[in-house]
C-alpha cells in the first residue's frame, strides 16, 4: 500500500479556478480576475469575448497571448502592416523569450572556408604590414634588374613584367575584398535588425509598465479614498454614541 505526502499549507488553501478562456484549471497564483486587470487590456478581453462576466478568472498564459494580440492590433493601427520582425518580437512577448543575441559570433561560426579566407586577405591587404611588404618587394624587384642583372635582366626597364604581376594581383584582390565587404553589409543588416527587436520589445515593455503602474496607483488611491470615507463614518458613530 502506498502513502501520498500530504500537500503542504501553501498548496492546501490555494483555490483552484477555470480559466475563462480556455477552460484549464489554474490556482489563483496563476490568474487573475477580468476586473481587476488595466482598462485598455480589460476592454480588449471583452471586445474579443463577449459576454465575459467580469469576475471571469483568466490564467497568465491566456492572458500573455491576449496581449499580444492587443499589442499587434496597436502596432498595426499606429504603423499599418506588420513586418515579420514585429511579429516575431510580439510572439517573444506572449512567450517571455530574451531576443538580445552575438549576431557577429553566430555568423563567424558558419562562415565557408572561401568567406574565411576573404575576411583573411581582406584584412591583409588593408593592412600598413601588405603596404610596406608590397612596396620592399617593388623596390628589390627594381634593383634586381637594373642594377644586379644590367646584362641580363629578366624584366629590364620599363618593367613590363612587373606591371602585369601588379594588374593580376588588383584584378584578384578587388572581387576579394568586395566578397568581404558584402559579408560585412551581412552582418551590419543582421546586427541592425537585433537592435531593432530589442528596442521594440523594451519599448512595448516600458508602456506596458507605465500602464500596469497607473492602473496600480489608480487602484490604491481609490481604495485610499474607501478606506478614508469609513474611517470618517467610523467617526461620525462614536461621535453620536458619545452623545
Amino acid at each position: 500500500m502506498t502513502h501520498q505526502n500530504p500537500p503542504a499549507d501553501g498548496e492546501r488553501h490555494r483555490i483552484r479556478h477555470h480559466c475563462a478562456l480556455t477552460g484549464q484549471i489554474v490556482t489563483d497564483h496563476d490568474g487573475e480576475r477580468l476586473d481587476t486587470l488595466r482598462p485598455a487590456l480589460a476592454a480588449h478581453i471583452r471586445a474579443a469575448h463577449p459576454g465575459i462576466p467580469d469576475d471571469a478568472f483568466i490564467s497568465r498564459e491566456a492572458l500573455a497571448a491576449e496581449r499580444s494580440t492587443m499589442i499587434a492590433e496597436t502596432l498595426q493601427a499606429e504603423r499599418g502592416d506588420l513586418s515579420q520582425i514585429e511579429r516575431d518580437v510580439i510572439e517573444s512577448l506572449a512567450r517571455h523569450e530574451t531576443l538580445a543575441a552575438n549576431v557577429e559570433e553566430e555568423l563567424d561560426e558558419n562562415r565557408t572556408l572561401g568567406e574565411r579566407s576573404a575576411d583573411l586577405i581582406a584584412s591583409f591587404g588593408g593592412s600598413w604590414t601588405f603596404i610596406i611588404g608590397f612596396c620592399g618587394l617593388l623596390v628589390v624587384w627594381m634593383i634586381i634588374n637594373t642594377a644586379l642583372l644590367a646584362a641580363g635582366a629578366f624584366d629590364p626597364y620599363p618593367f613590363i613584367l612587373l606591371n602585369l604581376v601588379l594588374s593580376c594581383i588588383a584584378a584578384l584582390q578587388a572581387p576579394i575584398i568586395m566578397m568581404s565587404q558584402k559579408r560585412q553589409e551581412a552582418k551590419d543588416r543582421k546586427r541592425s535588425e537585433n537592435d531593432y527587436r530589442v528596442n521594440l520589445k523594451a519599448e512595448l515593455e516600458i508602456r506596458h509598465l507605465h500602464e500596469k503602474i497607473d492602473h496600480m496607483l489608480t487602484r490604491q488611491w481609490e481604495r485610499l479614498a474607501e478606506i478614508q470615507s469609513i474611517q470618517i463614518e467610523l467617526m461620525e458613530e462614536v461621535l453620536q454614541r458619545r452623545r
